[in-house]
């Protein structure tokens, strides 16, 4: 079995290959707006993540878009060429990424031994300097370069797909 990639993981992984980010504890975090009471989004562009599968559950997608955009699932299947999505269960979530849910983040995609996992990213976090993720853990967010953590996944050999939302 590979190493698993929790909190702590990322951070060490990060600071292995050079990447400059912030981190920053907090308590844990579920959903946008608790990471904006929290503060949270003070510090930059925070990103919204979420795990889908297709119809018949062969295909997952882990997709990160800005904070402040709407997901049209169905919209999203047609841009990509999938059949219909929905949610993946808390159990493929566990298997796939190694994280529960409110902690789902692009640096799960380290856990994903298969590298079946497609990522999808929102074309528009390109020009963003900055983003803020969890380090897979939702009792942290991490600030890095965009471009650091399109490499980082590229590296790890996941498929990634650039969509409009």
């Amino acid at each position: 079995m590979s190493k698993f990639y929790g909190k702590q993981e990322v951070y060490d992984l990060l600071e292995t290959k050079g990447i400059s980010f912030e981190k920053m504890e907090h308590e844990a975090v579920y959903t946008i707006e608790e990471m904006n009471k929290a503060g949270i989004n003070e510090k930059g562009t925070v990103c919204k993540n979420l795990f889908l599968r297709d119809a018949k559950g062969q295909n997952h997608y882990l997709v990160t878009v800005l904070e402040e955009k709407r997901v049209d699932l169905k919209a999203l299947a047609a841009q990509i060429g999938s059949t219909k999505f929905s949610f993946a269960s808390e159990q493929r979530l566990a298997g796939y990424l190694g994280v529960k849910q409110g902690s789902v983040s692009p640096f799960g995609i380290l856990n994903d031994e298969s590298k079946s996992v497609v990522v999808v990213f929102d074309e528009e976090l390109r020009t963003e300097k900055s983003v803020g993720i969890h380090p897979n853990d939702n009792t942290a967010s991490v600030w890095i370069a965009f471009d650091d953590l399109y490499k980082i996944i590229e590296e790890h050999g996941n498929k990634v797909i650039f969509a409009k939302f």
